[in-house]
């Protein structure tokens, strides 16, 4: 019996598992997910595997097609849609944060810049996942649950986009310097500095991944003559 089947699973590991292995690209666009395998994989009866893979579609991270579900490609236009809103909803997480943020919230903010400031050529595994550490912290320092829902349904449909856009030029730097300003913003409670620096850090990024998508669409136009 391997390691996965020994440990008791349940719809939420097995969502949480399943959702790992898209977000880290494990299980690529275009992976087929059968119940049948998965209930075998975990250990379960299919019921709970069926719950998971229901999740991961409502989470959009999920497509059915022809040979059933499948880990959902990225579109362009939602991609963009996606920034768009985000920079209205980061901003506006930065403001309250601003006006409603405990010292502690200060103080784990600016541990999480000091942190990544010491990270030696880090790849892009690792800018995302601290990046969005930072970011989860400011959402929970605005203390409204609302927009904490949003803005993690929205980071879901970016969870393919190719490669990150932390890792283009000097945009680590630049955005560690935003991080940095962004929690003076906050702690200082100049709510309207931390919107307009929020939605700087936010419009270059949009900026950045349109490029990105450029490259791909052109690199696939090449490929096809």
């Amino acid at each position: 019996m391997t390691a996965e089947k020994a440990e008791k699973h349940d719809r939420q590991s097995i969502y949480r598992a399943l959702h790992q292995e898209i977000a880290t690209g494990i299980l690529e666009p275009g992976s087929t997910l059968k119940e049948v395998a998965l209930s075998e994989r975990f250990g379960v009866s299919r019921t709970p595997v069926r719950d998971a893979l229901m999740r991961l579609t409502e989470d959009g991270l999920l497509e059915r097609a022809q040979r059933g579900l499948e880990v959902k490609g990225v579109d362009p236009e939602v991609v963009v849609q996606v920034y768009d809103m985000r920079i209205l909803l980061e901003e506006e997480a930065a403001g309250r944060a601003a006006e409603r943020h405990t010292i502690g919230e200060i103080l784990q903010l600016e541990g999480l810049v000091a942190r990544d400031r010491k990270l030696d050529s880090p790849d892009d595994a690792t800018m995302t996942h601290t990046n969005s550490e930072f970011h989860e912290t400011i959402w929970k320092a605005s203390h409204t649950p609302v927009l904490i829902d949003l803005l993690n349904s929205l980071s879901n449909h970016l969870i393919h986009t190719p490669r990150s856009t932390l890792g283009e030029g000097d945009r680590w730097v630049r955005a560690l310097e935003q991080h940095e300003n962004l929690v003076q913003a906050i702690q200082a409670r100049d709510v309207e500095k931390a919107r307009k620096i929020a939605r700087q850090h936010f419009e270059d990024a949009r900026a950045i991944r349109l490029e990105i998508l450029r490259d791909v669409v052109a690199s696939r136009t090449t490929t096809d003559f």
